[in-house]
């Protein structure tokens, strides 16, 4: 092996002094230097002033986005301590800016209880990654003041005025040259703020965005806490019973769960720990599910409702409907990474387990009408999953018994590297020829679905795997769907949604996307999930190469651009397009298919509560929420078919 020629000595060993090491690997500390970093560093700086909340100093936080996305959060807690730090020889607030794992939340006899900020890198780290920071301290009689560039101090903390009030203000600008873009998302931050008012009793948390010409303004507080948390998630759906379930207990770890069942099909189970929104579940979850099953089949043997020769009712059957939000608070949490988004510490799977036990084995016993009518609703669904097996079973011999067990009108790609393939679920019998005939066979499947399509937000899993439209996509995926959805089967890396430019096209897409969120989540969370482009227009003209436009504006750029070559607009034809089947298999393949010149939008998933009510709006039972959806946003419609 070669060698190359250079140094390696002490020399060569680079040592990152202060908060160099934050602006060299920002990603490590933050997440990333997205747009999801840039909220990050808010939410690191409003979680230090919830933390003050929950230690009972802070009634009140106020968030303001300011032109230039300039941060600013102001709250009413003890201010930042301002004595000189025996350590560090400096004044402890500029130590908390200026030192990494710097802060109140370390030992047992720590400023904070619990704290969502459990490596204690938020203020300097937001610090490092911020062109300049502005700290204003009032405590102890006085208003005091301290300023940063680039995490380095320009202005030792100085008093600048007497104050009999209290708290700590903070505003920073965050660095261009690490950050992709600047640009805060309003809806982002309003949503996560609403999430701390409802995990946090009674603290009002005001955000106002302060850059447009009318300023957007909102503000959170609930004394019902979580209460109020459930029924905000379960305002557009069908309740089985009235008033949530509430279980709280103050203990070494307190714990604070609100459940409440709905006639939905899915299950909606959000977990947090010390107000940090844990998406990826962990140890308080697992004890919640198992305490949930095991009070539910005691109180059924207990009270004669399952007979001896019935079988359990599984978690699944259980869950089916619910709502439920658990909150933990945690002295010493384990997370996986600074982004907090899995609980990790044994022990509390047996004390949220414990606790629900008791707390609910004794709500069922006080409320046996309430139970009756859940459990009813988990008989049912023990019913369906039976029914979805036998199903399952029956397309998998049929499958068996035929010479492919592919779809019949899946025309399969010749790759069999998931990664590399991707299929096409394409609107019609006369789009998925053209498509056929327009791919390229190595890489791309084309699988055409006709006819109305099943609306997975009213039905049961035991009704999709009989219906005929669906069940091609769930053999050609290959992964199952619901508890049995495994992802590593999946056959193509990507499952692009091919519908026409059109009202119907897009209702084709909601109930695809419906479907997938539904019972195929995993293919939208880990980004395998696109939607196709096609073009709106086609402009022609003899003697011009053809033009396609995407968008309406795209359409008038270009009319532009042809006037400006001397190309009136009335001498060029246009044609609008209302289906894929207008297109031949050249034009599909090069506006549509190709690679290297077509346009697909990855769905992501990025507030999973907020996707999950515009579904349970848009394609559930109860209309008058969709009403008030269409009156709301008919306003935003570019292209209506009339």
């Amino acid at each position: 092996m070669e060698k190359y020629n250079h140094k390696y000595g002490a020399e060569q060993i680079q040592v990152l002094e202060g908060l160099e090491a934050v602006r060299k690997r920002p990603g490590m500390y933050i997440g990333s230097t997205s747009v999801r970093g840039l909220h990050h560093c808010v939410y690191e700086i409003v979680d230090n002033c919830v933390d003050e909340a929950l230690a009972g100093y802070c009634t009140e936080i106020n968030v303001i986005i300011e032109k230039g996305n300039i941060i600013s959060v102001e709250d009413n807690g003890r201010g930042i301590p301002v004595e000189i730090h025996p350590k560090t020889k400096i004044s402890t607030a500029e130590t908390v800016y200026t030192v990494l794992h710097a802060g109140g939340k370390f030992g047992g006899d720590s400023g904070y209880k619990v704290s969502g900020g459990l490596h204690g890198v938020g203020s300097s780290v937001v610090n490092a990654l911020s062109t300049w920071t502005e700290v204003t301290i009032q405590r102890d009689g006085g208003i005091f003041q301290m300023k940063f560039e680039k995490g380095k101090t320009v202005q030792p903390l100085e008093k600048i005025g007497d104050s009999k009030k209290t708290g700590t203000k903070v505003r920073f600008l965050a660095d261009d040259t690490i950050f992709e873009t600047l640009e805060y998302e309003y809806e982002v931050l309003e949503k996560r703020f609403r999430e701390m008012a409802f995990l946090t009793k009674g603290l009002k948390i005001t955000i106002e965005d302060q850059r447009e010409e009318t300023p957007k303004k909102a503000e959170f507080c609930y004394e019902g806490g979580l209460i109020s948390f459930v029924e905000y998630l379960n305002k557009n759906k069908e309740k089985l019973h009235k008033s949530p379930i509430y279980i709280e207990k103050n203990g070494e770890v307190p714990v604070e769960i609100a459940i409440q069942y709905t006639t939905a099909y899915s299950e909606s189970i959000y977990t947090f720990v010390n107000n940090i929104n844990t998406i990826e579940g962990g140890t308080h979850l697992e004890g919640f599910k198992r305490s949930l099953t095991k009070v539910f089949n005691d109180y059924a043997r207990s009270h004669n409702i399952l007979k001896e020769k019935d079988q359990n009712l599984q978690g699944e059957d259980i869950r089916e409907g619910i709502t439920a939000v658990v909150s933990v608070k945690v002295k010493e949490p384990q997370f996986e990474g600074q982004t907090k988004t899995k609980l990790g510490n044994s022990e509390v799977a047996g004390i949220v387990q414990s606790m629900v036990n008791d707390a609910l084995s004794a709500f069922l016993e006080e409320n046996p009408t309430v139970a009756k009518a859940i459990l009813e609703k988990c008989i049912s669904a023990s019913r369906a999953r039976e029914a979805a097996r036998k199903a399952r079973e029956l397309v998998r011999r049929k499958n068996a018994l035929e010479t492919s067990t592919l779809p019949g009108k899946l025309a399969d790609c010749s790759s069999k590297i998931p990664e590399e393939c991707e299929v096409y679920i394409v609107e019609g019998d006369s789009a998925g020829g053209s498509a056929k005939q327009g791919r390229d066979r190595k890489f791309q499947a084309i699988l055409p679905l006709w006819g109305k399509m099943l609306n997975v937000e009213k039905s049961r899993a035991d009704k999709i795997y009989n219906n005929d439209k669906l069940n091609p996509v769930i053999v050609a995926v290959g992964a199952g769907i619901g508890n049995d959805f495994d992802i590593t089967k999946i056959r193509y890396g990507k499952i692009i949604i091919m519908a026409d430019a059109d009202v119907d096209g897009a209702h084709i897409r909601t109930l695809l996307l419906t479907f997938f969120f539904r019972y195929m989540r995993p293919l939208i969370e880990n980004g395998n999930v696109y939607l196709a482009q096609p073009p709106l227009y086609k402009l022609s003209k003899k003697g011009m190469q053809d033009i396609y436009c995407y968008t309406d504006e795209g359409l008038e750029e270009k009319f532009n651009e042809l006037e400006k070559q001397g190309i009136p607009r009335d001498s060029v034809n246009i044609q609008r397009y209302k289906g894929l089947g207008e297109m031949n298999p050249e034009q599909l393949w090069e506006t549509t298919m190709d690679p290297a010149r077509r346009t697909l939008i990855q769905v992501q998933l990025e507030d999973a509560i907020k996707a999950d009510e515009i579904f349970t709006v848009l394609m559930g039972d109860d209309v008058e929420p969709r009403r008030e959806f269409i009156e709301q946003n008919a306003k935003y419609v570019k292209n209506l078919d009339i």
